[in-house]
């Protein structure tokens, strides 16, 4: 066995499956034996639920490693990894848990893989208390291969809550090693645009609702651009169950990307659900900062005051010191 077991506390940062996700993918990525207690001590439902465990399951068979304690409901698991190697791998939550959270897992770990890696994600793609796939590919794909990296993702089925039955195959090659990136200067915003969408038996008038409100939410505060959001009705053979939502995205001059989103729920209007996602993209907006809040929530930083900036204007920037890692099957 490699070394001293690594010890979390599952029960730190918000007390959910996040600091699960980031210390298994660092236990596989550095090869270090791993043990966490009280896993989602902070839940109403603590424990592994079917979304954890079948991302615990697929880094285990990504890296042929031993996974013990891995049942719905657990509180404490041990894992030991081995060599991470590529190929196809298949993560199936069978619920709506999210294939965004899964990628989260996985793709840290394909990237130092000994060659290709094919994910199969199974669950719910536009799920709540996860990202929805669109903001995963219109915002968080563009910046991330800024590290250097390619991947494609390809959506099969939309899956929504409570029935899940969404698929998203993921497809990457591994790099010999990340590059740091630099996102301080965030231009200005030159368009927005969009698309809200309905599934299953929706009538495709909540889509146009949904998206004429947050059009009318957007233009009271930006003016002077077009705000393209495409309302969507998704295909019978590419939606499972029923769902509607919204994403808007403001890209800028610098190539910065924003976005807002909203599910759409029971006994919610439309124009509720359209402006939610409009006034979430203005206040990300208004914050002046490079990232949104979803994408800069990804790890430790350091925060300190920018010197070059006027004075009259409190400006900081926000500093993430990577591991460094590199690839050694490459």
């Amino acid at each position: 066995m490699a070394g001293q077991r690594v010890e979390v506390d599952g029960g730190i940062m918000e007390g959910g499956g996040q600091i699960l996700r980031v210390s298994t993918a660092l236990s596989c990525l550095l090869g270090l034996p791993l043990r966490v207690q009280k896993i989602r001590a902070g839940r109403s439902t603590p424990g592994l639920r079917p979304q954890h465990l079948s991302g615990l399951e697929m880094i285990r068979d990504l890296c042929d490693g031993q996974l013990e304690g891995a049942e719905i409901g657990s509180t404490e698991i041990m894992f030991t990894p081995e060599k991470i190697k590529g190929g196809i791998h298949t993560a199936d939550t069978k619920t709506a848990g999210s294939v965004c959270l899964l990628m989260q897992v996985s793709m840290p770990c394909v990237l130092f893989a000994a060659s290709a890696s094919e994910l199969r994600l199974k669950g719910g793609t536009n799920a709540e208390m996860a990202p929805q796939i669109d903001y995963t590919t219109m915002v968080f794909k563009p910046i991330v291969e800024k590290f250097g990296f390619k991947f494609n993702c390809d959506i099969k089925m939309r899956g929504y809550y409570p029935k899940g039955g969404g698929e998203v195959i993921v497809r990457m090659s591994p790099v010999k090693q990340l590059n740091p990136i630099n996102l301080t200067d965030r231009g200005s915003v030159t368009k927005i645009y969009g698309r809200a969408f309905v599934a299953g038996v929706l009538p495709f008038k909540v889509a146009k609702d949904m998206a004429a409100a947050a059009v009318r939410c957007i233009r009271k505060e930006i003016r002077d651009l077009y705000v393209n959001i495409q309302p969507v009705q998704e295909p019978r053979d590419q939606a499972f169950g029923n769902g509607n939502g919204i994403i808007i995205i403001a890209e800028t001059s610098t190539g910065c990307l924003f976005a807002g989103s909203s599910l759409g729920k029971r006994g919610v209007n439309a124009d509720k659900v359209g402006i939610e996602a409009a006034e979430m993209l203005l206040a990300n907006l208004r914050h002046g900062g490079a990232v949104d809040e979803y994408l800069q929530d990804q790890a430790k930083f350091s925060v300190k005051k920018s010197e070059d900036e006027d004075a009259s204007k409190d400006t900081y920037v926000i500093e993430c010191q990577g591991i460094g890692m590199t690839n050694p099957y490459l």
